[in-house]
């Protein structure tokens, strides 16, 4: 087996099994579920997401956290940038968290069970946080004063709060763009030996800027995230990385092949 203490060699006898597909996918279905669940439990909270929406603006501007609209305001200075950002919040978040797993599940089987489960825990506990803590974003706060960006330039993911079946709008608080952004950098930095990887840090910090620039999240939304996902990372073990021989340099194993042709050599 090859390998340089780099868990990229996932061959071999010590490899970890790939669990299941048919079963991971209906933990992800499961998950989908539980999050629909989630959307019809949190209807008729609208009163107290806008409440708890003034609370946070207000201790946010008492910790002099800066102001959301200094980012929007970037983001404004030209329609291509918002569209970008729109079409970032719109179709990158999912579509990149699954093939972080996707890519994990192929070729570091160990270090896919290990994100998938940080990932559900954080989506479990987001959830909860959720239905505790309904908060509508910045964007519907009036006394925010920011654009819904979405709305007037598009792409929107969101139609009227009312209609909207499918997501939870007034679940602003954590922001599981964020966190899962910030999850996918921190797996593949884990994964992957390549000293580009630090680079994968520009996804949580791009999703970051498009979600508070679009006024689709707090700064508190964000931190909340961050949190969470150490708390889970705190908990769950990295994978042990498998047993492997290293790989002796060219001339010591000449060397190696010499000494066994003289003992073959020897015993005739």
């Amino acid at each position: 087996m090859r390998a340089r203490s780099d868990p990229a060699g996932a061959a071999g006898p010590d490899a970890p099994a790939r669990p299941p597909l048919v079963r991971e996918l209906l933990l992800v279905a499961g998950l989908f579920l539980v999050y629909k669940a989630g959307r019809q439990l949190a209807a008729g909270h609208t009163a107290e997401a806008f409440r708890n929406a003034r609370d946070v603006w207000g201790f946010e501007r008492a910790l002099r956290l800066p102001d959301e609209g200094a980012v929007q305001s970037l983001l404004l200075h030209g329609d291509t940038l918002v569209h970008v950002a729109n079409a970032y919040y719109a179709a990158v978040h999912f579509p990149a968290t699954v093939a972080f797993l996707v890519w994990l599940y192929l070729r570091r089987p160990a270090h896919y069970v290990w994100a998938r489960r940080t990932l559900a825990a954080v989506t479990g506990a987001a959830l909860a946080l959720h239905l505790l803590f309904p908060l509508a974003p910045p964007r519907m706060l009036t006394a925010a004063g920011l654009v819904d960006t979405a709305r007037v330039y598009g792409p929107s993911v969101y139609g009227p709060p009312s209609t909207d079946e499918l997501s939870n709008q007034f679940a602003a608080m954590p922001s599981l763009h964020f966190g899962w952004a910030l999850m996918l950098a921190v797996g593949l930095i884990v994964a992957t030996r390549s000293r580009l990887r630090w680079l994968w840090l520009l996804h949580p910090l791009v999703t970051l800027l498009v979600i508070v620039g679009t006024a689709n999240h707090y700064w508190l939304d964000v931190l909340a995230a961050a949190a969470l996902l150490g708390l889970a990372l705190a908990v769950l073990r990295l994978p042990h990385r498998p047993r492997c021989t290293l790989h002796r340099r060219p001339a010591a194993r000449r060397r190696a092949v010499a000494r066994e042709q003289e003992l073959v050599g020897a015993g005739r």
